[in-house]
């Protein structure tokens, strides 16, 4: 699986990258036929401490699965989107696998 991350209005050191491509490769555990990954780093322009927004767009076979989570940081912020991920990515495997 190849993963494109991208981030919009700052630029992200290479520990974030490394974070995020980490997090995102083990979606592979749950469901091999995981063509790309999408993440789209973005800081939110709200006042509040929650403005660190990750938005991961998944490429599956027939069907493309979509997280965005905000939160105070990148790391929480992909945590978050991955957890919920891994339960669409399974829930897709269940039902192109016929439970």
């Amino acid at each position: 699986m190849t993963t494109k991350i991208q981030s919009i209005h700052f630029d992200a050191d290479q520990k974030l990258l490394d974070f995020v491509e980490e997090k995102v490769g083990k979606l592979t555990r749950y469901y091999e036929g995981i063509i790309e990954s999408e993440v789209f780093l973005k800081l939110d322009k709200s006042i509040t401490h929650e403005n660190k927004v990750a938005e991961i767009k998944l490429h599956i076979p027939g069907n493309d699965l979509f997280v965005k989570k905000q939160c105070e940081s990148f790391e929480s912020a992909v945590d978050k989107a991955i957890e919920a991920l891994s339960a669409q990515v399974k829930k897709h495997k269940e039902k192109s696998h016929g439970g």
